[in-house]
């Protein structure tokens, strides 16, 4: 992270610390400032670069469909600014006897995830990152979280899940395809 970038987040910090009654000065929280700016410049790390890690392998096999399930991801609400995590589930069609590389998958989550962003526009991104650089018949997302802003705040339901679909291409079309993925990921 910038210099400058990183002392805008300190004095943030120190601003808001004073404005909930605290007092930035005292022994336990005088380095707080600079570990969250610090914080920051990971969580958020998704914001300033480009995710081209999209290392395909050519497929002698038929394969009807891969599925990468259980993929843990953490990132921040928009809303709020806490955090939200949970579990991401991907299929996908190949096209074109081409395969991604299986450990792709969990970072292209990983950089999706590390923005502000809701868990809807988080679900698509992914599937439409994946669609948009490999070549595939059709993809599918579902995303399973809990998110923080609903189990430390207003309503207080924690371990309450939210989950989200996306899905293109042949699995918006074909009913049954459909019902395989569901099926594969609740196993």
């Amino acid at each position: 992270m910038e210099e400058n970038k990183q002392r805008m987040i300190e004095n943030a910090v120190r601003d808001i610390l004073t404005a909930v009654g605290e007092d930035p000065n005292r022994p336990g929280l005088v380095e707080t400032p600079a570990r969250v700016a610090r914080m920051y410049a990971e969580v958020f790390s998704g914001l300033n670069t480009i995710f081209d890690d999209y290392k395909l392998f050519e497929s002698t096999s038929q394969t009807e469909m891969v599925v990468v399930k259980d993929i843990h991801f953490y990132s921040m609400c928009e809303h709020h600014l806490l955090p939200f995590f949970g579990l991401v589930h991907i299929a996908y069609i190949p096209a074109e006897d081409k395969v991604i590389g299986l450990s792709k998958l969990p970072r292209l989550v990983e950089h999706c995830a590390r923005r502000p962003s809701v868990q809807e526009n988080l679900t698509e991104m992914i599937g439409q990152e994946l669609a948009a650089h490999i070549p595939l018949k059709g993809v599918a997302v579902v995303i399973e979280a809990e998110h923080l802003c609903m189990a430390m705040r207003g309503v207080r339901s924690p371990q309450s899940r939210t989950k989200t679909f996306y899905y293109s291409g042949c699995f918006q079309s074909d009913r049954d395809l459909k019902t395989d993925f569901l099926q594969a990921i609740q196993g």
